[in-house]
């Protein structure tokens, strides 16, 4: 079996600049429209045994609000009446009430342990729907965004404890139809005594069509599990549906391998026997000695060892060698020796070169384990010892200075730095690709050309790199296409927020706080006015703007969409519309 490629983003110079001096806040108005909803967003409130933190991101930071990237400024959600309610936008001034355009046949309030009502567009005339207690629904919605929208059940079916749904991608093969989605859940673990109690699972569904023409159905082609023990960042399928991608804190495997896992066992008991070592080696700077324990009744006798200058055999009579291969470097063969100790065979061998040490006594050989005595570690340490500091750097000019956090800043502390991308292949249900993000901290994914994958935004120092999958260059699976400068830093002081996002063209980068505030951050623009840099004299030729919008509204913002020109922010009762850029 391959082994996954272990591959790292490939970040595009020419897209980041060195020379940005930060954002200038601008007192320009923003004009901003807010509709009353006839019916309060069906909002759903974390129960008492949702605790946990991953129920927190995958449940109480939910957005509500679904924007409809195949149409523009189209936006969903769903109201407490289990209507899927729609607004779309072509003229700010002519704005007119959301309309119903499919109505939910469940209660939502009938089931005691129900999720919020999720809803994703896989394709420009399909859509798959979750009624938040356990149904899949499958939806052919026609064009949508106009008056003679229709909606249409193709399928749906109870799909066991409730959940969201993460991503969904509609695709063809052979001429049959398919339509693929990623099921979010977080479930009780009872086997998990140490740890929160609960996993992370994500079910990914295929349905297909089935049945000539006059008579389609569709019937579910596939069910698979993945599960971790945190929610993920990100998780998207690809578009042809023969892969997924997934970025989290924790790894996800798929639950299928569990059988191969159990069939495994008996043999890695045995191989549980096979892996104690079969020698033992210690090492000085000039000479190493090899132990290996022998069976009882092993006479002097029974012994073969054969030394050469880069090579050693040991083995008893009349069986294969216990060791036998290339040593990691020369010795003196003519000055190796070996003696039988407490049922044991000590073999010692004299280096040739004196002062290197050895990583490995056998090129090549795992069997082996070696042994570091009480003043070899005591060494170590005390070289190691500059690293760490029970004070505050307490001399930073000496010349080792110790290694401490003093000099981070609180919103430089990532705790999650063992974040990996990982890039699933649907037919062997193995991982192909590894990222390992390390301190790239995930922001937040967007939308930029609905035919591909999402992009998903990660922090590279201060800034934010906007990275594009692309499923069909394996070579090149990530491409960097968008940089917001600074707002890898900037979000990090904004203790409040609650949801990020960037339209499909980057113009601007958008935080929306719990309650009330936008932040806006404009790209730099070129100016239309001379400005000269006060403290050094010079001309600015362009320059970044940050803007704030305030909402006259005091319930808590639930859901949050940009796209190219608008802002869309949902509250409980209101949806509000700013208009951020006015060019089209």
């Amino acid at each position: 079996m391959e082994a996954a490629a272990n591959c790292s983003l490939r970040v595009k110079r020419l897209l980041l600049d060195p020379k940005f001096e930060g954002y200038k806040l601008s007192l320009e108005p923003l004009a901003c429209y807010q509709l009353g909803l006839d019916s309060a967003v069906a909002e759903v409130k974390l129960r008492d045994d949702q605790y946990t933190l991953d129920h927190m991101r995958a449940f109480g930071m939910y957005n509500y609000l679904h924007l409809d990237s195949w149409y523009q400024d189209n936006i969903y959600y769903v109201d407490q009446l289990g209507r899927v309610m729609n607004l779309s936008v072509t003229l700010d001034t002519a704005l007119r009430k959301p309309r119903e355009v499919f109505r939910l046949p469940s209660d939502l309030t009938a089931c005691d342990n129900s999720l919020c009502a999720s809803i994703h567009f896989s394709s420009s005339t399909w859509a798959t729907i979750s009624d938040g207690t356990g149904s899949l629904y499958l939806i052919k919605t026609g064009k949508r965004g106009d008056a003679s929208e229709k909606w249409e059940i193709m399928f749906n079916e109870e799909l066991g404890s409730p959940f969201v749904i993460a991503h969904s991608v509609s695709f063809v093969k052979s001429d049959v139809h398919s339509v693929a989605g990623l099921l979010l859940r977080v479930e009780k673990d009872e086997l998990d005594a140490k740890g929160s109690g609960f996993h992370v699972s994500l079910e990914w569904v295929t349905i297909t069509e089935v049945g000539k023409e006059g008579n389609q159905r569709y019937e579910i082609f596939k069910r698979r599990i993945l599960q971790g023990k945190s929610v993920p960042h990100y998780a998207a399928i690809e578009p042809d549906g023969d892969g997924l991608m997934i970025v989290s804190y924790k790894p996800f495997r798929f639950m299928q391998d569990e059988e191969n896992q159990l069939e495994k066992k008996e043999d890695g008991k045995i191989a549980d026997i096979k892996r104690d070592p079969v020698y033992y080696w210690q090492q000085t700077e000039d000479d190493l000695t090899v132990t290996i324990h022998l069976p009882q009744d092993i006479t002097k006798d029974d012994i073969q060892v054969q030394f050469s200058p880069d090579h050693i055999i040991v083995a008893l009579k009349s069986q294969p060698p216990l060791v036998e291969g290339k040593l990691c470097s020369s010795v003196d063969h003519e000055s190796c020796t070996w003696i039988i100790r407490d049922n044991s065979l000590e073999i010692s061998l004299i280096k040739k070169d004196e002062g290197p040490m050895w990583p490995e006594l056998i090129v090549g050989d795992a069997r082996g384990e070696f042994v570091m005595d009480s003043s070899q570690r005591s060494a170590v340490a005390e070289r190691l010892m500059h690293l760490t500091s029970e004070e505050m750097n307490p001399n930073p000019d000496k010349e080792n200075p110790p290694c401490n956090a003093q000099e981070l800043e609180e919103c430089d502390i990532f705790l999650e730095d063992s974040t990996s991308l990982c890039r699933f292949d649907g037919n062997t249900l193995k991982i192909t690709h590894v990222v390992n993000l390390g301190s790239n901290q995930y922001l937040f994914s967007a939308v930029v050309d609905p035919k591909e994958m999402p992009c998903f935004c990660l922090r590279h120092d201060i800034d934010a790199l906007l990275w594009q999958p692309r499923s069909d260059q394996p070579d090149n699976m990530w491409e960097h296409i968008a940089t917001f400068n600074a707002l890898g830093y900037v979000q990090a002081s904004k203790q409040d927020k609650k949801f990020t996002a960037c339209p499909p063209n980057y113009s601007y980068a958008a935080i929306c706080e719990c309650l009330r505030r936008v932040f806006i951050y404009r790209q730099p623009t070129p100016l239309s006015t001379v400005l000269y840099n006060r403290k050094e004299g010079r001309q600015v030729g362009q320059v970044a703007k940050q803007l704030v919008a305030t909402l006259e509204a005091s319930d808590p913002i639930l859901g949050f969409q940009a796209t190219n020109e608008r802002l869309f922010v949902l509250t409980t009762k209101s949806l509000f519309l700013i208009k951020v850029n006015t060019e089209n």
